[in-house]
C-alpha cells in the first residue's frame, strides 16, 4: 500500500507529520480522527481541508472517525487565539454537534461495507469523569513546564493584557485524553489536524505510550491563507459558511469563482477529488486563457455541487447567469434580495404601483439609472433597458405591483452592467 500521505503530499496538503506516521498509514487499514470544533451551528471554509484530509483517509481505505468536540467546546481551545474564547452552553454545543455531523455526510460515506465513517461526540465521555480522577490518572502525566513551552500557551501567557485562565490551560489535557479515549475504544491510531494542533496531537501521543505503552501516529495540514496573505475564509460579509442558510449557494459559489488566479490551481489540490492529470489540463488552459477563468469555474462548480448538491449548484449557476444579464425566471424574492444585494437600490411604495402604476420612464429617472426621463426614452428605444431581465418595448409602459418579483422587488437594466435594485414597501 502507499500511504494517503503521498496524496497529501502532492496536493500540498501536508505540513508535518510524526515519525514514523507515512509507514503505518502504507502498512494496513487504520482508524484515525479529525476533531471540530462546534463553536457555531455550521462549519464554514475554513474546515474544509481537515474534512478532505478525512475524505482521502476513507478513500484510502482508513476508518475516518469525525470528534465533535461538544465537552471541549464547553472550555475553548487556546491555539490560535490570541483572547479567551465565549463558553458556550451545553444545549447549544450540542445543538451545533449535531448540525456538524449533517454537513459532514457530502464528503464521507457512514455506511460502506468495511470501513465506515464514524462521529463522536467527546462530551459523551469528558462530561461523565470526575473530576478528581482525571487530575489523578490523566494530569500526573503532564509536566508543567512542557505545557507551558507550547506555543499556543506561550504566546497568550506572555501577553500580559489577556493572559489564559486555567480553564484554556487545562484543554491540553482534554485533547490528549480524547486520543487515548478512541484508541480504547475505537482502536484509533492516527491524529490529524491543523499546523496550529500540532502541540495538542503529540500530547496525546505521549500519552498513550506512558499509559498504553503503544504507538500513535500524528499529521497535519496547513493553515491555508490566500497568496496575499489574507485569512482564508473571510468576506467583507464575514466568514462563508456550509449551511445555506447562513451562505446561500450563490454566494457560496461567488467565492470560489472569484479566486484570485495565484490561488486557484493550488484550492483546486485542497478542496476537491479531481486527479493530478485533470488539475494540471485546467491550470494549463488558464494559462493560456485566463480571461475564461477556467480553473475558477471548475473549482467552484465542484466544491459547490458536493457542499450543496446539484439542486444548489443549479440555482448558483442560474442565480449568476442572472447577475450577468440572463433571465431572471424561476428565481424567488429571497434569491433576487441575495444576487442584487451589493448594486445600488431604492424603495417605492406598494401604493404607488397599484392601478396604472408607474410609468416606467419616471422610474428609471427617480432611481438615477437614466438621468432624465429623455435619457430614459433613447436608451429604451436604443434596446438598452431591462425590467426583470426583459427588454421593454414601449416608451409608454407602466410599472405595476404585479410585475414586482413576489410583490417585492424590481430589477432594472441599464446596458450591460448598470443595475438597480427597487424595493417595493
Amino acid at each position: 500500500m502507499t500511504s494517503v500521505l503521498d496524496e497529501f503530499a502532492w496536493r500540498g496538503m501536508l505540513n508535518d507529520a510524526t515519525e514514523g506516521a507515512a509507514e503505518h498509514l502504507a502498512s494496513g487499514s487504520r482508524v484515525c480522527y479529525i476533531g471540530f470544533d462546534p463553536t457555531a451551528a455550521s462549519l464554514h471554509v475554513g474546515h474544509l481541508l481537515p474534512i478532505m484530509g478525512l475524505a482521502h483517509l476513507q478513500r484510502a481505505g482508513h476508518t475516518p472517525v469525525a470528534l465533535v468536540g461538544g465537552g471541549t467546546g464547553l472550555i475553548g481551545d487556546p491555539s490560535g487565539k490570541s483572547a479567551e474564547r465565549n463558553l458556550l452552553t451545553p444545549e447549544v454545543a450540542r445543538a451545533n454537534a449535531e448540525s456538524v455531523h449533517r454537513q459532514l455526510e457530502p464528503f464521507l460515506d457512514f455506511s460502506v461495507a468495511g470501513n465506515p465513517a464514524r462521529m463522536a461526540n467527546n462530551q459523551d465521555w469528558l462530561g461523565t469523569i470526575p473530576v478528581v480522577d482525571f487530575l489523578r490518572d490523566v494530569g500526573k502525566h503532564f509536566s508543567v513546564n512542557a505545557m507551558l513551552r507550547k506555543e499556543s500557551v506561550r504566546r497568550r501567557v506572555e501577553n500580559e493584557d489577556t493572559g489564559i485562565s486555567f480553564t484554556e490551560f487545562t484543554y491540553q489535557l482534554l485533547q490528549a485524553y480524547d486520543f487515548l479515549h478512541l484508541h480504547d475504544t475505537e482502536g484509533c491510531t492516527v491524529q490529524l489536524g491543523g499546523s496550529d494542533q500540532w502541540g495538542n496531537i503529540t500530547a496525546g501521543i505521549d500519552l498513550i505510550r506512558r499509559v498504553r505503552g503503544d504507538s500513535a501516529f500524528g499529521t497535519v495540514f496547513p493553515l491555508v491563507t490566500t497568496a496575499a496573505g489574507s485569512k482564508f475564509g473571510k468576506t467583507e460579509a464575514g466568514a462563508v459558511w456550509l449551511d445555506p442558510v447562513w451562505t446561500s449557494p450563490f454566494r457560496f459559489y461567488q467565492f470560489w469563482v472569484n479566486t484570485a488566479d495565484d490561488d486557484a490551481s493550488r484550492y483546486l489540490r485542497f478542496f476537491t477529488f479531481l486527479d493530478r492529470e485533470t488539475i494540471e489540463g485546467l491550470e494549463a488552459r488558464a494559462a493560456a486563457e485566463p480571461h475564461r477563468r477556467h480553473a475558477q469555474r471548475a473549482l467552484a462548480e465542484d466544491v459547490t455541487r458536493r457542499v450543496h448538491g446539484e439542486t444548489g449548484l443549479t440555482r448558483a449557476l442560474r442565480a449568476t447567469e442572472a447577475l450577468f444579464g440572463g433571465s431572471l425566471e424561476g428565481l424567488g424574492a429571497e434569491e433576487i434580495s441575495d444576487i442584487f444585494a451589493d448594486v445600488p437600490s431604492s424603495e417605492v411604495s406598494g401604493a404607488s404601483l397599484e392601478g396604472e402604476g408607474l410609468g416606467l420612464l419616471e422610474l428609471l429617472a427617480e432611481t438615477g439609472l437614466a438621468s432624465s426621463r429623455g435619457d430614459a426614452r433613447r436608451s429604451l428605444e436604443g434596446g438598452g433597458i431591462y425590467l426583470n431581465g426583459d427588454r421593454p418595448e414601449d416608451s409608454q409602459a407602466r410599472v405595476r405591483r404585479e410585475d414586482a418579483v413576489e410583490g417585492r422587488f424590481l430589477v432594472l437594466r441599464k446596458g450591460k452592467k448598470s443595475y438597480h435594485l427597487v424595493k417595493v414597501v
